[in-house]
């Protein structure tokens, strides 16, 4: 493959993000792309901008004018990379975008997606969301053949197999990469005149079509990312699925058996915007419900007033409150000017980072029993923090629903959180979560209640609950490490196989 590429590519001056790493982000990747007219590239910065909450370290976009790919992209926020005339040096009729948050890789601009090589006379580019589980493996045997990387990601490794393939064409070569990697992963590729969408058979992640006025097809992440740029949504990319759209129209190819899907339930919960259709529903409505269950499985509880930590329990706040009606209140108030800060507190401030985005509101807390509903804890520091604010505050009492269950197992396949250590449910009972959180009570919702808030059945359902019950789809290298590839000696760079 290879690398004297002639794009345009404007990094940050060190390539690292200058803001500490939070570990209480559970965000990952979301992905644009776009055929077919003629403002290509602004119309994939505002999906991108629709889908910035997938991802905030950095952000890309390739285009293309048939005749080369032009790159532009960045460490930071959409608004923040481009601007107009940015845009405007990125030609084209095809577009595909990417907003990046690490889970392979760190976050450093060598790593910044789309991905765009130069090889055998054309341009290739690729922007993914998921992960490789069987990345480690995959990089070592091309390592041994003479493959070079540019970037420390799981997505180059796609590159490096299409490229050993493409004698056969660009479709078939793209039927024996996929048939090697194993894993979550939603893709969108281009070349200098192709768009094509990929989803893995489990269909782990979203990706849908849709089409805007005039014939230009759209591929995202989200629907929220349609409605933004005014295109109709079509359907989902199908679990499986290669979506190829040229001048000649669409194609699809079906190259895998087809298997019960496994779409990421915690797509649900937390990482989709209320506003999308995902997997067939709608995200507001189904946090909603998660609210609704909470109530149904707790009868007995009473507070004065219930609350969300906006915005990450709002919706299942407000199915709650319908179902129990109990009075609904926001006890905090977000500060929703906060960006990323270059200057950063010292330890006596150590708490400075969720002080300044939520503040309690003192005088309608005090002296009352409080009901908190939350989408998740993953690791339980950042939670304590916000509860000792409201125990400052003047809360005589402070109670706590989950509208998940437990998170007890890693997940290899996108999400943040891919060691059982980063897990506090992992090692602690759900007493001790509450006596660590500072709280008076604290219950989750239950796995069926989620499966019911989805429609489904504990027995018959298309969703991924690895979080929660350990039941893998996939097989997973042991110990999946984010840094594996550029720390020596690292954990999860072994090649011990798990089921």
């Amino acid at each position: 493959m290879e690398n004297n590429l002639p794009e345009r590519e404007i990094l940050s001056a060190k390539g690292r993000i200058l803001t500490p790493y939070n570990p209480s982000k559970k965000e990952e990747c979301g992905i644009f792309g776009i055929f077919g007219h003629e403002d290509a590239a602004k119309l994939s910065y505002f999906g991108l901008y629709a889908l910035q909450h997938r991802g905030q370290e950095s952000a890309g976009i390739a285009a293309s004018d048939g005749a080369r790919i032009t790159t532009h992209k960045s460490m930071g926020l959409v608004h923040d990379i481009f601007n107009e005339e940015i845009l405007k040096s990125l030609r084209g009729y095809l577009a595909i975008g990417h907003v990046r948050y690490s889970t392979t890789g760190s976050s450093l601009a060598s790593n910044a997606q789309p991905f765009v090589v130069f090889h055998g006379n054309n341009y290739y580019a690729i922007g993914h969301n998921g992960n490789l589980v069987n990345a480690v493996e995959l990089r070592r045997e091309l390592e041994r053949k003479g493959a070079i990387f540019r970037s420390t990601m799981d997505t180059e490794i796609f590159m490096h197999l299409l490229a050993r393939n493409l004698e056969q064409g660009i479709e078939d070569a793209l039927v024996e990469t996929l048939k090697r990697v194993k894993g979550a992963y939603s893709l969108v590729m281009s070349t200098r005149d192709m768009l094509i969408g990929v989803r893995d058979p489990n269909g782990f992640r979203p990706l849908c079509l849709g089409e805007l006025e005039g014939g230009a097809y759209v591929l995202a992440s989200e629907t929220c990312a349609l409605d933004l740029v005014e295109a109709t949504y079509i359907r989902d990319i199908e679990p499986g699925e290669i979506i190829i759209i040229d001048d000649d129209g669409i194609r699809s190819i079906f190259p895998f058996p087809k298997k019960r899907p496994s779409y990421c339930i915690f797509e649900f919960i937390y990482f989709s915007r209320p506003d999308s259709n995902i997997f067939n529903q709608n995200v507001y409505m189904f946090r909603k419900k998660l609210g609704a269950l909470l109530a149904k499985e707790n009868p007995s509880i009473h507070a004065d007033l219930l609350m969300p930590f906006p915005d990450s329990g709002n919706y299942a706040a407000i199915g709650f409150a319908h179902a129990n009606n109990i009075p609904l209140e926001m006890g905090v108030i977000r500060n929703h000017y906060v960006g990323r800060t270059f200057i950063q507190p010292s330890q006596a401030m150590r708490d400075f980072q969720v002080r300044v985005k939520l503040n309690p509101v003192r005088e309608l807390l005090k002296g009352k029993s409080v009901l908190l509903v939350e989408d998740s804890i993953i690791r339980g520091t950042t939670t304590r923090t916000r509860i000792d604010s409201l125990r400052q505050a003047g809360a005589k009492e402070v109670h706590m629903l989950v509208s998940c269950p437990p998170h007890r197992y890693p997940c290899p396949y996108g999400i943040d959180f891919s060691t059982k250590g980063e897990l506090i449910a992992a090692s602690h009972t759900v007493a001790e979560i509450r006596d660590f959180i500072g709280l008076d009570s604290l219950n989750y919702l239950s796995v069926d209640g989620l499966l019911e808030a989805a429609g489904a059945v504990s027995n018959d359902h298309p969703f991924c609950l690895a979080c929660f019950n350990g039941d893998y789809p996939v097989q997973f290298e042991d110990e999946l490490a984010k840094h594996c590839f550029e720390v020596k000696d690292a954990p999860g760079c072994g090649f011990k196989s798990r089921v």
